[in-house]
């Protein structure tokens, strides 16, 4: 069983990916600077700010996998990029492997077109998009040596004001987006976090992938 470190484990992402994890027999401990509304049993967590001198290390310390399913609003909002790449790093010194949980945004619709944040994005989501594509480029152009890493954008319509089904299925691409019949984009949090368990389990990509039912 893995040591999973998840970095905004009470978030709607990360409290997928914990319970996913957890209930697989894997050792979880999530981040949050909050408490967990429904604790998962067996999950250890962690209260504490990622913005606090040490803490990324600390979080990090030990872990196989480091999860990061943090959000740049509040507090972290033109923060988080540079928390990613300390935990690049850290990930790096320490053999772990970092996920790191992107947005629809840093996709592309087609083979070398403009990803979609360079499009219409809406004002009130612009500055969390570009943030995380500058974390993805930092990532793709300067990722320490020896590091394993993965970045997983989302479908279009995914997040807790959309939670959808849980069907036991998905599908993973590159950075291209991934559309269905009618161009469609969706995924279920409870699909979404089987897909990035399924991959710590069975590591088989790495760089920017796409996750759609």
């Amino acid at each position: 069983m893995a040591r999973i470190a998840v970095l905004g484990g009470t978030g709607y992402t990360g409290g997928n990916i914990v319970r996913e994890a957890a209930s697989r027999g894997h050792h979880v401990t999530a981040y949050s600077r909050h408490a967990p509304e429904a604790p998962v049993e067996g999950v250890h967590y962690v209260q504490a700010s990622m913005t606090e001198e040490g803490a990324i290390a600390a979080a990090i310390a030990g872990q196989d996998v480091v999860v990061e399913a943090l959000a740049p609003r509040g507090e972290l909002a033109e923060h988080l990029e540079g928390l990613i790449g300390d935990a690049a790093r850290l990930a790096a010194e320490q053999h772990a492997r970092l996920i790191v949980i992107g947005g629809w945004s840093g996709l592309r619709p087609a083979e070398g077109e403009p990803r979609f944040v360079e499009g219409d994005v809406p004002a009130a989501f612009r500055a969390e998009a570009e943030e995380m594509v500058r974390a993805l480029d930092a990532l793709e152009q300067h990722a320490p040596e020896g590091l394993d890493w993965l970045f997983v954008s989302p479908a279009q319509q995914y997040g807790s004001y959309a939670p959808g089904e849980a069907t036991g299925a998905y599908r993973v691409g590159g950075p291209v987006a991934l559309v269905d019949a009618e161009g469609g984009s969706a995924v279920s949090g409870a699909d979404f976090a089987l897909a990035i368990v399924d991959e710590i389990e069975h590591p088989a990509r790495t760089g920017h992938v796409g996750v759609a039912s």
